[in-house]
């Protein structure tokens, strides 16, 4: 069990946040893996948070997720249900019995390519006495297919859900819409199941502090998580319910039924979700959640191709790892439900994401220095599908900084010399991110941490990083270092921002242009005519509700 800590369960729901998933798991694993000097300080963050320890029937003792999984028919490849750690249940039940035996062999689906590199790739002994995984050519990583192909976790045989009446391939029996999402949690048969798994994760935690859900936003998935947040909210009252709402990357106008369902889908997600969580944050590279595409964002030191789900979701991963920090760490946490009254300015529930991968600094240079450097929050790439920052207001804001050593958290100016900025006068890094958030949001309600633990980026995470980058993600000047990027550190922030004001408004004018009734097989599958319209009116208030003026002033 947890043993004091302050526990979360995560629910992923979805092939996509199964992508997110896999890359924030492999995150976490690394991060348990990395190698401790005897005088590094205490882990800040505390995994028995995400983790769970248990024991195999046959006594071998494991640590695993707090996880439970949705996804289709067709999406585990070589992956097996039950995971690998605890064996395979149906051979148990098989050597128990003790009557005549038949033994039907279903060929085995063969490992993906990069999974079987990356499970045969040998660690290296570098020249600084640290063992490490080597890269994989960047080549196989189109070969990548299903989040399962490159998830290095084992995974406790109740996490994973199935659902079988909907494949993952092929274009028949797909999950498209809201409304079969939703009847999905009201058939007993996985409403029992997704109870079951939650009572077992549930009751054996000392102090739940709730559930963050990573759920799909464009597919059938959004009604899943709409029927999710609600059993959550009724069963478990009081606990914390953070809801990432997740989006791929681009999409193309050739393809109108599913840019219409994706619209629809985005729209009756938020509305739903937000009902019945904490906190609901979408997630996506792209730029707009409504019907026009627009290019993805980009960030001055990565190089990903928004197409690939694979990079996608190492971004979206990365920024998830970062601005979850609160409510994980080792001491002085900050629960999920204090972190969700921080932003839920006056009952505004629905917040942006925005981060700087990587937090660009260079060798020898100060936190005052790099911060001066970095400019306001523009300067932060908004990863919500809300724009800009620029011209709006912020109402509540909680930013995380990670991966800066402790030398380089104050200026190191010598006596006497003239003070660039007020933030090289703090005395501690806290204080000087304290200082620049007032700087630049202020009056704004906010929390800050800093953290010395970097983010891990070893494989299977995909090499996006340009090779001006050294091998702890600081930007050199000069050539390009020969060792691969393997940590960097980064900034993320939550905000609850008047821009969702314009991206909720934009979301219903798109609503509202639609005939719906063009449309038979998205409410042909439970949605009636006049839950979009409940919907639309939904939307209008969440987008009034963030109407704060056009500035940061009164």
């Amino acid at each position: 069990m947890a043993g004091g800590a302050r526990e979360v369960l995560t629910l992923q729901l979805g092939h996509f946040a199964g992508f997110v998933g896999a890359h924030w798991w492999n995150q976490q694993d690394a991060a348990l893996c990395a190698p401790s000097e005897a005088a590094a300080p205490p882990a800040e963050l505390c995994p028995d948070v995400l983790y769970r320890a248990g024991r195999t029937p046959h006594g071998r003792e494991t640590y695993t997720p707090r996880l439970i999984l949705m996804d289709l028919k067709g999406s585990l490849s070589s992956l097996k249900q039950e995971g690998g750690l605890y064996g395979d249940a149906q051979l148990d039940a098989a050597i128990a019995w003790q009557g005549k035996l038949t033994t039907h062999k279903e060929e085995l689906c063969p490992k993906n390519p990069y999974l079987q590199d990356l499970r045969s790739a040998e660690g290296v002994l570098s020249s600084d006495g640290i063992w490490r995984v080597k890269s994989i050519p960047n080549g196989k990583e189109s070969s990548v297919r299903v989040w399962s192909d490159f998830l290095r976790v084992h995974l406790h045989p109740r996490s994973i859900c199935m659902i079988h009446k909907y494949n993952h391939d092929g274009e028949a029996g797909r999950l498209e819409a809201f409304g079969q999402g939703e009847s999905i949690l009201k058939e007993p048969r996985y409403l029992e199941e997704l109870e079951d798994r939650l009572h077992f994760y549930v009751e054996e935690c000392d102090f739940l502090q709730g559930f963050q859900v990573l759920c799909d936003l464009h597919n059938g998935f959004s009604g899943v998580g709409a029927k999710a947040t609600e059993l959550l909210q009724d069963e478990y009252s009081g606990r914390g319910i953070i809801t990432w709402g997740l989006l791929p990357g681009p999409y193309s106008l050739r393809e109108p039924q599913k840019n219409v369902f994706r619209l629809l889908n985005t729209a009756f997600g938020l509305v739903h979700m937000s009902a019945h969580s904490s906190l609901v944050c979408p997630l996506s590279l792209g730029r707009s959640l409504g019907l026009r595409p627009e290019p993805p964002v980009t960030f001055p030191h990565l190089q990903y191709d928004a197409t690939l789900p694979f990079h996608c979701a190492a971004v979206l991963a990365t920024t998830l790892d970062t601005v979850t920090v609160p409510y994980r760490l080792r001491s002085s946490p900050v629960s999920m439900a204090h972190l969700a009254d921080l932003l839920n300015f006056s009952g505004k529930k629905v917040v942006t994401a925005a981060a700087t991968i990587p937090f660009p600094l260079v060798p020898g240079q100060s936190l005052p220095d790099a911060l001066v450097q970095l400019g306001g929050p523009t300067a932060w790439t908004p990863l919500s599908a809300c724009g800009g920052p620029c011209g709006t207001r912020c109402f509540a804001l909680s930013v995380v900084l990670r991966g800066l050593d402790g030398a380089r958290h104050t200026s190191r100016l010598a006596p006497g010399t003239a003070l660039p900025s007020p933030l090289h006068a703090c005395t501690t890094g806290e204080d000087v991110l304290a200082q620049y958030l007032q700087q630049q949001e202020p009056r704004v309600r906010s929390s800050a941490h800093l953290l010395l633990a970097p983010c891990s980026v070893v494989p299977p995470y995909p090499r996006l990083f340009s090779p001006s980058l050294s091998q702890h993600g600081l930007v050199l000047d000069g050539s390009p270092p020969g060792a691969a990027v393997e940590s960097i550190p980064v900034l993320g922030a939550l905000c609850s921002s008047s821009t969702l004001s314009q991206t909720l408004g934009d979301l219903a004018r798109d609503l509202s242009t639609l005939d719906v009734r063009r449309w038979a097989s998205f409410l042909d599958a439970g949605v009636e005519q006049a839950d979009v319209e409940e919907a639309l009116e939904e939307l209008g208030s969440l987008a009034q509700c963030y109407r704060g003026g056009d500035s940061l002033t009164d």
